[in-house]
């Protein structure tokens, strides 16, 4: 059991929330819309998962870098925070590129 890929992905987070409030592009923002946003987006991403593993199409496989705890059959605890990361991501390159052609326009 490692969490090796869980802190990877929990400081990816962290430097997405430096970067969310150094430039004020998601949360720092609009916390409530970010909030309703990010939940959104993980919610259609795990029914997504979800489906592709009723249908057979993902599998956990096997890593020695995940912890072993699973939320569901083939579903990892990893999966919950890199959908996360992925939304947040997501939304932070959407708001800096639309803040970036705000600037540019002016």
């Amino acid at each position: 059991m490692s969490v090796l890929y869980l802190a990877a992905l929990l400081v990816s987070l962290a430097c997405m929330v430096l970067l969310d409030v150094r430039f004020r592009l998601f949360f720092a923002r609009d916390a409530r819309t970010a909030a309703i946003v990010l939940v959104a987006g993980m919610l259609f991403f795990l029914a997504w998962d979800l489906a592709g593993i009723g249908l057979g199409i993902f599998f956990r496989g096997g890593s020695p870098l995940l912890t072993g705890v699973m939320l569901a059959p083939e579903l990892p605890l990893e999966e919950v925070f890199f959908l996360a990361l992925l939304c947040y991501v997501s939304m932070n390159a959407f708001a800096g590129a639309a803040l970036l052609l705000e600037r540019r326009t002016r």
